[in-house]
């Protein structure tokens, strides 16, 4: 767990209220998280028990779909918004594997996510983290680091995994889309995943994100296509995350957790 010693305060982090970064990382059984985080994580169970696997099932997509954009979509360069905490088969990892010398900007508000990811991509000259907030997309297009690794002339791989449910409606996060997919050029590709209000537990943990996090819009699949509207959605299509070009078999009927979210992919023509 984060080491409670340590003068967080200082460094901008609060440890009274959970935060996205931290709960995610909770979820995924990471050790950079607090009393605080569990105990949210621990209410949220009580609605959805697979909670812990739909984390697994975001990061598995993650995994796949940077591997396909890496691989048949040959991108170079990826801008992960939202990214959380470092953990296995992060972005940098995948597509660096896939083709060494990808480029990767990291964003989250978060600066717990700084202080860990810096000292985690200290010697990787094509990865860097950059605290700014993803309701703010043409301060992040701007910023220097950003500038610095990406190549605006070149297709950009555009991540939002996991993050646009946590933008209320009034917070626009059509126009983070629309504002990130303009500053792209063709050949680009949008990667999203976003909670779903797929099922009665789905709504109802909505109501508890809300409550206890601040945050956390459960949108239907069709809110969530509308993400994608003017790009060439590459199939499945719009789907629940175990659905999305699978590595395994997936049963034909899904459990509320593995419908929990819905992602897809797709290219800017």
């Amino acid at each position: 767990m984060a080491d409670e010693q340590y003068d967080w305060a200082s460094l901008g982090i609060d440890t009274t209220k959970p935060s996205i970064a931290r709960t995610y990382d909770v979820v995924l059984r990471g050790k950079d998280n607090f009393e605080v985080d569990r105990a949210f994580v621990a209410e949220i169970v009580k609605i959805v028990p697979e909670i812990y696997d739909v984390a697994a099932y975001n990061r598995g997509v993650l995994g796949r779909g940077v591997r396909y954009l890496a691989g048949e979509a040959g991108l170079r360069q990826f801008l992960d918004l939202g990214s959380g905490l470092p953990t296995v088969q992060n972005t940098h990892q995948v597509a660096q594997a896939v083709a060494p010398g990808a480029r990767v900007v990291y964003v989250d508000n978060d600066p717990i996510v700084l202080a860990h990811g810096r000292a985690l991509l200290a010697e990787n000259a094509d990865t860097t983290v950059i605290t700014a907030d993803v309701r703010e997309p043409a301060e992040i297009l701007a910023h220097e680091d950003v500038r610095r690794l990406i190549d605006f002339d070149r297709p950009v791989g555009v991540m939002l995994v996991g993050i646009l449910h946590h933008l209320h409606d009034d917070e626009d996060p059509q126009g983070v889309v629309d504002t990130l997919m303009d500053a792209v050029p063709s050949g680009s590709h949008l990667f999203v995943t976003s909670f779903c209000a797929s099922s009665q537990e789905a709504v109802d943990a909505e109501k508890q994100y809300q409550g206890l996090l601040g945050t956390g819009r459960f949108r239907t699949p069709e809110e969530i296509t509308r993400y994608f509207d003017g790009l060439e959605l590459l199939d499945p299509g719009v789907v629940p995350l175990p659905l999305w070009r699978p590595d395994e078999d997936v049963p034909d009927e899904l459990t509320v957790g593995q419908r929990l979210m819905y992602g897809g992919i797709a290219r800017k023509p």
